[in-house]
């Protein structure tokens, strides 16, 4: 493995970049610092940096799931999204791909090969990396159902395999949610053998139904609140009445209440909170 000196680290390290560009809500202040890796090494390099420093380290991947406060972000924010690299092994069915690769691309991709498993991804906006961080799902499939293992940085910045029993996955949750570690590629798997017109036609239709289901016209971060069961989130929110309510650029959606959208752009929005008199990240 290519071996950077800190020097090396330190220019590809940038201070003061405003992170509503790396948001599905196109808002958000500025990272006090912040890289983006394109391998291994310069994410294991930036990893070490920042526990060097002493700093904080926020992992941003598609920021999709994300709200960031306009005050910024402390220590070093790592965006993952150009760590990709993907391979299908045809002897086995196992998809291995990096972190940063969209789940959406990847679902095409398995589709146009014949390959099933990942039809219910082709929704979903964010990263491999964050996928497995959070048991992303849908259609009543989820990542935990396909993973094979996932390599992760730990702590110390050494790489470690772990796989599902590992991870105490549950309904959108993982230990990696609250485990300081850091996804860096995952090996998932998939069926081959299908006929890849009826598998990317079943792709297609799991996206119109969130098309004709979902706001995606409108700035969002995706469904907001987890479904506290019997009844979904949306349904509940919609009961309320609070459709369509909107305070300054923040509206709650008409076609999906469990969506907020944001419709006063770019560092605009406002988080409002009873409990934080400033706009809040999540």
């Amino acid at each position: 493995m290519l071996l950077l000196q800190p020097a090396d680290i330190r220019a590809l390290i940038k201070p003061k970049v405003t992170l509503a560009n790396f948001t599905s809500f196109r808002v958000g202040g500025p990272a006090e610092w912040f890289v983006a890796p394109r391998n291994l090494a310069t994410l294991q390099a930036s990893w070490d940096w920042a526990q060097a420093q002493g700093l904080p380290i926020t992992v941003l991947g598609a920021g999709s799931n994300l709200l960031i406060s306009d005050r910024g972000l402390p220590g070093l924010v790592i965006c993952t999204r150009y760590c990709r690299d993907t391979h299908f092994d045809a002897a086995t069915g196992q998809l291995t791909a990096g972190a940063g690769e969209p789940i959406v691309r990847l679902a095409w991709q398995a589709a146009a090969q014949g390959w099933r498993g990942m039809e219910w991804a082709v929704g979903i906006p964010g990263t491999l990396g964050g996928a497995v961080v959070m048991n992303a799902g849908a259609h009543q499939a989820c990542i935990a159902d396909i993973l094979i293992n996932t390599q992760v940085l730990s702590a110390h910045g050494n790489l470690e395999t772990l796989e599902p029993q590992d991870l105490a996955f549950s309904y959108r949750t993982s230990k990696l949610q609250v485990d300081r570690r850091l996804v860096v590629q995952a090996t998932l798997q998939l069926q081959m053998g299908h006929d890849p017109q009826q598998v990317t036609a079943a792709t297609n239709a799991h996206l119109q139904h969130r098309h004709a289901t979902q706001p995606y016209h409108m700035p969002s971060c995706g469904s907001v609140f987890r479904n506290p069961g019997p009844q979904a989130a949306g349904w509940l929110i919609e009961r309320t009445g609070l459709k369509g309510y909107q305070i300054g650029g923040a509206q709650v959606a008409e076609r999906h209440a469990n969506f907020i959208l944001n419709c006063g752009g770019v560092n605009r929005w406002r988080y409002l909170s009873v409990n934080s008199p400033h706009p809040g990240s999540s």
